[in-house]
């Protein structure tokens, strides 16, 4: 299910709409897997007597709570939306009751990503945001392909301080936004996401 259009700020593009990671459904697929090789077991066998009954009942009890794990872990992924626009970061979570986290570009300071061993070999892993607001940081999990991720926020936040300086140029601001903008520009610079002549550039359009 795709992020909601209408959502949308005026003249706000998307960049990357996705769904957690297959390995969101680990847990509740390898349970089920589990007990479906106990069930199969268990009818290879076919063991009589009233504990045998009950062991049955147990395992079909257990089919059932392993299989409504993973419809409502499916439901969930469907609904889960990790967004990135022209202007903000969005998370959004929930079949019934809902969830959300939005950072606005302007405000984020540093992504970060890890990995482990077996998550770099699947193409998943978390991403943590730091941002200027008040929450500080946040972690997204089960995110596809997470350095990829990490650079298309760098991109965006580049093309958003670009657009924003090409507009300051013709309109004159406050020096306290100014002053913002040039830590951001700084922040791309020491992460490599900026050489120093487009830093260069894009100061001298800020300052005017």
């Amino acid at each position: 299910m795709a992020y909601p259009k209408k959502n949308l700020n005026t003249n706000e593009t998307i960049a990357l709409d996705m769904h957690p990671h297959w390995w969101y459904f680990a847990e509740p697929a390898a349970s089920l897997a589990g007990v479906i090789v106990i069930g199969i077991i268990y009818a290879v066998k076919a063991p009589s007597g009233t504990a045998a009954d009950a062991l049955k009942w147990v395992i079909i009890a257990l089919l059932v709570i392993t299989s409504l794990w993973l419809v409502a872990r499916y439901l969930k992924w469907l609904t889960t939306n990790f967004v990135i626009t022209s202007q903000r970061l969005i998370f959004r979570a929930g079949v019934i009751a809902k969830s959300g986290i939005e950072i606005p570009l302007e405000r984020v300071n540093n992504v970060n990503f890890s990995q482990g061993i077996f998550e770099r070999m699947l193409g998943a892993g978390d991403l943590l945001i730091e941002s200027g607001g008040e929450d500080g940081q946040q972690r997204f999990t089960d995110i596809r392909h997470p350095d990829k991720v990490q650079n298309l926020v760098h991109a965006q936040v580049e093309a958003l301080i670009q657009y924003r300086a090409g507009y300051k140029s013709a309109a004159p601001t406050g020096g306290t936004d100014v002053a913002e903008q040039l830590e951001r520009l700084e922040g791309l610079l020491q992460r490599g996401t900026i050489t120093q002549e487009e830093f260069d550039s894009q100061k001298r359009k800020l300052l005017g």
